[in-house]
């Protein structure tokens, strides 16, 4: 390491006397509900990973779940009231809560192959005789799983060209996670085509206003996550679109019984939970809350280059959750030492921390048999340590930038 390197670092260290000294204050976790199971609760610096648990609910959805399990109420009923009301917050014609994203494309495929009629719904999955056919506009994805146990013959575009052939008398719907003119593109295709589309935008809030933009620009059905960033129960999702459609997605949902999603089950605490998230988002000021996250990750920054050879760089990614993100980065060839050799170190540690990597620990090992040749420069991408701030609590960016400052610093020195 250079002599001026050297000195950059002690002149950030200086610098960063003040944030060393309040991480040093922090306390050790105390005995709680998941310890006394022998299970380890984390700091969450990865983002909302449903195999993280998602997100922690808003205080609103704590309360309006807990007002919610203190009576009896009619299902049919709540869902129709509910999707009432996510109408009116939206601009869609109608709206349901589903478990998940994942149950929300179960439900919009059912409900675009068997449609509202009983035999038809008491039919899937066999769909003889029904369209059946979806279109996988832009490939097909680890979940897609939601859309066949539901019947769906997934046939797959990535052009739209593609799009248009492949779309013909058997085709019920189109899935995509596009957006954007890419959308729009599609959107015009399957419009001209009679052809329903179901946009899955499950990381797609914050902003907000995703709620009200794919009802603006006339998609037939799309869905967020309820347990991501928006917050809610971390079993809960959002079905929004055309009121003919989500009718049709209740027809084939719980609480019917005979009906293929009926397993899919979400109880009224989540449902009242997940409205009451959406109301609260109503409220929030994104502009704030993109400060406190900057100020989070600047925070970690500030500490981890104060060891010579440690740079860091703050964006907000295009496409998911859109937070502003920290990159780690030094010299892992130099150093003898790996981003997922820092990332381990972490998680073993004490608390344990758990950051964003190119690694998925709950992707099914199997699940790109059957996917067209992943395209090689996406899969040479170079790992990167990231830091997802909406997931971190008041004083975690502290103990996550003493904690990086201390592994990187022992990884130089050997």
């Amino acid at each position: 390491m250079s002599f001026h390197e050297n000195r950059r670092a002690f002149l950030k260290t200086v610098a960063a006397l003040p944030l060393l000294a309040r991480a040093s204050m922090a306390k050790p976790p105390k005995t709680n509900i998941y310890t006394r199971i022998g299970v380890r609760p984390l700091i969450n610096a990865r983002g909302t990973w449903t195999y993280l648990s998602g997100s922690l609910e808003l205080p609103e959805v704590r309360a309006a779940k807990h007002e919610a399990s203190l009576q009896f109420v009619d299902m049919f009923e709540l869902q129709r009231g509910v999707g009432k009301r996510l109408a009116e917050l939206s601009g869609a014609e109608s709206g349901m809560v589903t478990s998940g994203a994942a149950g929300a494309m179960a439900a919009a495929t059912a409900a675009c192959i068997a449609g509202t009629d009983p035999k038809n719904v008491w039919q899937l999955p066999d769909t003889t005789g029904l369209k059946h056919e979806v279109v996988m506009f832009g490939g097909r994805s680890a979940f897609d799983n939601a859309i066949r146990l539901a019947g769906g013959k997934l046939v797959l575009a990535r052009s739209f060209e593609e799009l248009e052939a492949a779309i013909n008398d058997n085709t019920a719907m189109v899935y995509t996670t596009a957006d954007g003119e890419r959308l729009e593109k599609a959107l015009a295709i399957t419009k001209r085509r009679g052809v329903p589309m179901l946009l899955d935008q499950a990381a797609g809030i914050p902003p907000i206003e995703n709620l009200s933009r794919y009802a603006t620009m006339g998609v037939d059905l799309y869905t967020f996550s309820g347990g991501k960033g928006l917050a809610g129960p971390q079993c809960s999702g959002l079905l929004l679109g055309r009121k003919d459609l989500i009718e049709a997605a209740l027809a084939n949902y719980n609480p019917w019984e005979g009906a293929v999603c009926r397993p899919m089950k979400v109880g009224k605490e989540e449902i009242m939970g997940c409205l009451a998230a959406v109301e609260a988002w109503k409220k929030k000021d994104l502009a704030s809350l993109d400060r406190e996250w900057s100020e989070r990750v600047k925070r970690i920054a500030k500490m981890v280059e104060t060891v010579a050879g440690v740079t860091t760089d703050i964006q907000i990614p295009q496409g998911g959750n859109r937070y502003p993100t920290l990159t780690v980065n030094w010299d892992a060839e130099a150093w003898g030492f790996t981003v997922q050799d820092c990332a381990r170190q972490l998680r073993d540690g004490e608390p344990r921390i758990e950051v964003l990597t190119n690694d998925n620990p709950s992707l099914v090992p199997a699940v790109r048999e059957g996917y067209p040749k992943a395209d090689p420069k996406r899969s040479a991408r170079r790992d990167r340590l990231q830091i997802v701030p909406s997931t971190l609590q008041p004083g975690e960016d502290l103990i996550i930038g003493k904690r990086l400052r201390q592994i990187l610093g022992s990884a130089r020195k050997a």
